[in-house]
Protein backbone atom coordinates (compact mmCIF):
# COMPACT_ATOMS: atom_id res chain seq x y z
CA UNK A 1 0.00 0.00 0.00
CA UNK A 2 1.61 3.47 -0.62
CA UNK A 3 2.40 5.78 1.69
CA UNK A 4 -0.91 8.18 0.18
CA UNK A 5 -3.16 5.28 0.60
CA UNK A 6 -2.16 4.66 4.03
CA UNK A 7 -2.65 8.95 4.69
CA UNK A 8 -5.94 9.08 3.03
CA UNK A 9 -7.20 5.37 4.95
CA UNK A 10 -6.12 7.50 8.35
CA UNK A 11 -7.36 10.92 7.08
CA UNK A 12 -10.75 11.93 8.96
CA UNK A 13 -10.60 9.46 11.55
CA UNK A 14 -10.40 10.68 15.17
CA UNK A 15 -8.34 7.71 16.86
CA UNK A 16 -6.20 5.26 16.03
CA UNK A 17 -5.22 2.28 17.77
CA UNK A 18 -2.18 2.03 18.75
CA UNK A 19 -0.36 -1.07 20.12
CA UNK A 20 3.00 -1.25 22.02
CA UNK A 21 5.48 -3.55 23.51
CA UNK A 22 5.03 -3.40 27.12
CA UNK A 23 8.71 -2.87 29.07
CA UNK A 24 8.27 -5.16 31.57
CA UNK A 25 5.75 -7.52 30.00
CA UNK A 26 6.65 -8.16 26.90
CA UNK A 27 2.64 -8.06 25.91
CA UNK A 28 1.14 -6.26 23.39
CA UNK A 29 -0.80 -3.48 25.00
CA UNK A 30 -3.35 -1.44 23.11
CA UNK A 31 -4.85 2.00 23.25
CA UNK A 32 -6.51 4.70 21.17
CA UNK A 33 -4.95 7.80 20.95
CA UNK A 34 -5.68 10.91 19.62
CA UNK A 35 -3.22 11.58 16.02
CA UNK A 36 -2.67 14.25 13.61
CA UNK A 37 -0.89 13.43 9.96
CA UNK A 38 1.75 15.79 8.11
CA UNK A 39 3.91 15.17 5.28
CA UNK A 40 4.33 11.28 5.13
CA UNK A 41 4.33 11.00 9.06
CA UNK A 42 1.68 10.58 11.65
CA UNK A 43 2.23 11.72 15.39
CA UNK A 44 0.94 11.02 18.40
CA UNK A 45 1.07 12.45 22.15
CA UNK A 46 1.02 10.77 25.19
CA UNK A 47 -1.57 12.54 27.67
CA UNK A 48 0.39 12.44 30.47
CA UNK A 49 3.86 13.18 28.70
CA UNK A 50 6.85 11.53 29.30
CA UNK A 51 5.09 9.91 32.36
CA UNK A 52 3.32 8.05 29.91
CA UNK A 53 3.04 4.55 29.85
CA UNK A 54 3.36 3.84 26.59
CA UNK A 55 5.65 5.98 25.77
CA UNK A 56 8.17 4.45 28.25
CA UNK A 57 7.04 1.64 26.21
CA UNK A 58 8.05 3.04 22.76
CA UNK A 59 11.02 4.38 24.17
CA UNK A 60 12.45 0.74 25.59
CA UNK A 61 10.92 -0.82 22.16
CA UNK A 62 10.01 1.57 19.27
CA UNK A 63 8.59 -0.99 16.79
CA UNK A 64 4.58 -0.47 17.18
CA UNK A 65 1.16 -0.41 15.13
CA UNK A 66 -1.22 2.06 14.60
CA UNK A 67 -4.87 1.16 13.34
CA UNK A 68 -7.75 2.23 12.07
CA UNK A 69 -10.20 2.35 9.12
CA UNK A 70 -9.12 -1.44 8.28
CA UNK A 71 -5.96 0.01 7.77
CA UNK A 72 -2.82 -1.35 10.06
CA UNK A 73 0.98 0.33 10.07
CA UNK A 74 4.11 -1.43 11.82
CA UNK A 75 6.74 1.35 12.12
CA UNK A 76 9.50 2.02 14.11
CA UNK A 77 8.13 5.21 16.42
CA UNK A 78 10.55 7.91 17.27
CA UNK A 79 10.51 9.78 20.49
CA UNK A 80 10.47 13.64 19.87
CA UNK A 81 11.70 15.35 23.27
CA UNK A 82 12.68 18.60 21.70
CA UNK A 83 10.77 21.82 22.65
CA UNK A 84 10.23 23.76 19.35
CA UNK A 85 9.24 20.30 17.89
CA UNK A 86 6.59 18.87 20.61
CA UNK A 87 5.24 22.47 19.98
CA UNK A 88 5.00 21.97 16.35
CA UNK A 89 3.03 18.96 17.55
CA UNK A 90 0.70 20.20 19.60
CA UNK A 91 -0.40 23.17 17.54
CA UNK A 92 -1.58 20.19 14.70
CA UNK A 93 -3.00 18.70 17.94
CA UNK A 94 -4.99 22.12 18.84
CA UNK A 95 -5.84 22.59 15.24
CA UNK A 96 -7.62 19.19 14.50
CA UNK A 97 -9.04 18.62 17.93
CA UNK A 98 -9.33 22.31 19.06
CA UNK A 99 -7.36 23.85 22.17
CA UNK A 100 -9.58 23.55 24.68
CA UNK A 101 -9.89 19.73 24.02
CA UNK A 102 -6.27 19.68 23.91
CA UNK A 103 -5.72 21.60 27.07
CA UNK A 104 -8.93 19.28 29.09
CA UNK A 105 -6.96 15.91 27.95
CA UNK A 106 -3.16 16.50 27.55
CA UNK A 107 -2.09 18.49 31.00
CA UNK A 108 1.21 17.58 30.13
CA UNK A 109 2.92 17.84 26.84
CA UNK A 110 6.66 17.89 26.38
CA UNK A 111 6.93 14.68 24.23
CA UNK A 112 5.33 13.66 21.17
CA UNK A 113 6.41 10.56 19.06
CA UNK A 114 7.11 10.33 14.74
CA UNK A 115 5.54 7.36 12.99
CA UNK A 116 6.89 7.73 9.21
CA UNK A 117 4.40 5.78 7.48
CA UNK A 118 5.66 5.28 4.05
Amino acid sequence: MSTEAIMDAFDGEQEVELTVTGRKSGRQISHPVWFVQEEQSMFLMPITGSDSDWFKNVSRTPMIRVAANGTAVNAPATPIIEPDQVDHVVGMFRDKYGAEQVTSYYPKHDVAVQVPLG
